[in-house]
């Protein structure tokens, strides 16, 4: 019959159908499974991409700084008083005797006035005592003149005694020829102690004369410290240069050695650095380097190495080389970048994010295209500021993403969208 012929014909179609269904899904799975996975997509304008080079390789470093005078003087009161009068405000030009404060101390005024009444005192003091010593010395001089007259008349009263008795014996008594003699000895006695007497007497005086001029001569110093203590009451310069700063107010009571202000030198300045701590034993005395004022730029070399750490950088003194250009001003912001090394020939590439010196890096490099990034181990040698030297690899020409990749660090490649 051909009805149950053309039942089983339909079932066999049917199971061969499945079949080939079954072939044809076994065939796909097996397709898909053996498929790489899909590459993740980064937009190309969301990294920096950097060159490697080979070339000269400077290594820098860099701070950040500010420009500071090479000679500046602190003002500062010399005497306790209250500041009366602020004569020049900051950015006035000044000259070692240029007035800039005016104190006042009417204890010091008080204090001259008293001295010089001493001093007066003193030198009238001294030249009454001069007088007194004059007249002293005169009248004992014509005592002495009076004692060798009396002296000389006595020695010729007994010669002409001692020539009567030789010529006339018994004309002269025995009595009057002892009392020749011995008035003779004693008028030469009181010469000699009366002329010892002045001589004494001149001694002394010059010695108080002395004594009393080493008083006044000291009363004299001490009228001339007064009246500096007096002149100090008004604050000069000392130098020449700019008015920088004033300490102190208009009122106020300051004491000796309290500070009134600042003069500076502008046209003298220097930069001071702040070069990181773990940076900074690469730098020595003498090394060149570029000061950049975002206006203009500056050559100078390294004059100065704080030899401590604050807060975390050292202080390093740069001295400008040349002529200050027309921008620079006092305390002017800068970044200073501090030549440390200059390699002719090396491998180099711009410095990636947090790439420190003998690392290695996983860095992404650009195939020739440029449309996929590969993940590649690269050793960093010497760092510089701005770039790095590479000791292997990359070679010259190889372009690296330098930005930070850290959220790609599970793909080993990665497809660029430009």
């Amino acid at each position: 019959m051909d009805v149950p012929r053309s039942r089983r014909r339909r079932r066999v179609l049917q199971l061969a159908g499945i079949g080939v269904v079954a072939v044809v899904l076994i065939a796909s799975f097996v397709f898909v499974a053996s498929l790489e996975p899909a590459l993740p997509a980064v937009d190309a304008d969301t990294v920096w991409i950097g060159t490697v080079e080979r070339g000269e390789f400077v290594r820098e470093v860099r701070g950040p700084g500010k420009l500071v005078p090479m000679r500046h003087r602190w003002i500062t009161a010399l005497t306790p008083g209250r500041v009366d009068e602020i004569l020049l405000q900051p950015g006035t030009t000044v000259s070692p005797d240029t007035p800039l404060f005016r104190l006042a101390n009417p204890d010091v005024a008080v204090e001259l006035l008293t001295v010089r009444q001493q001093l007066s005192d003193a030198e009238a003091e001294l030249v009454s005592l001069d007088a007194s010593l004059e007249s002293e010395e005169l009248a004992q001089r014509a005592l002495v003149l009076q004692v060798r007259t009396q002296y000389l008349e006595a020695r010729h009263r007994d010669a002409t005694n001692r020539e009567l008795e030789t010529k006339s014996p018994g004309l002269v008594s025995s009595f009057d020829m002892a009392r020749g003699v011995e008035l003779v000895a004693e008028l030469e006695d009181r010469v000699r102690i009366e002329s010892r007497r002045l001589a004494l007497l001149d001694e002394s005086a010059a010695e108080q004369v002395a004594a009393r001029s080493i008083h006044v001569d000291r009363l004299r110093s001490i009228v001339r410290a007064s009246e500096q203590r007096v002149d100090s009451l008004v604050a000069r310069a000392g130098v020449a240069g700019v008015m920088a700063e004033i300490a102190v107010e208009e009122g106020q009571w300051v004491q000796a050695g309290d500070t009134l202000g600042r003069v500076v030198q502008p046209e003298r300045l220097k930069a001071e650095l702040r070069v990181p701590q773990n940076q900074a034993e690469q730098v020595l005395i003498g090394q060149l380097a570029v000061i950049d004022t975002r206006v203009d730029v500056m050559d100078g070399r390294v004059a100065r190495i704080d030899p401590a750490v604050r807060d975390g950088a050292v202080t390093v003194d740069v001295s400008l080389t040349a002529e200050l250009p027309a921008s620079a001003r006092l305390n002017m912001s800068v970044d200073g970048t501090v030549v440390i090394e200059r390699v002719a020939d090396a491998t180099y590439m711009t410095r990636p994010v947090a790439a420190r010196s003998e690392e290695r890096l996983a860095l992404f490099r650009l195939d020739d295209g440029g449309d996929v990034a590969e993940r590649v181990n690269v050793l960093v040698g010497r760092v510089s500021v701005r770039e790095v030297e590479v000791v292997e690899g990359l070679s010259p020409g190889d372009r690296v993403i330098l930005s930070d990749m850290s959220a790609w660090d599970d793909h080993e490649r990665l497809l660029l969208e430009w």
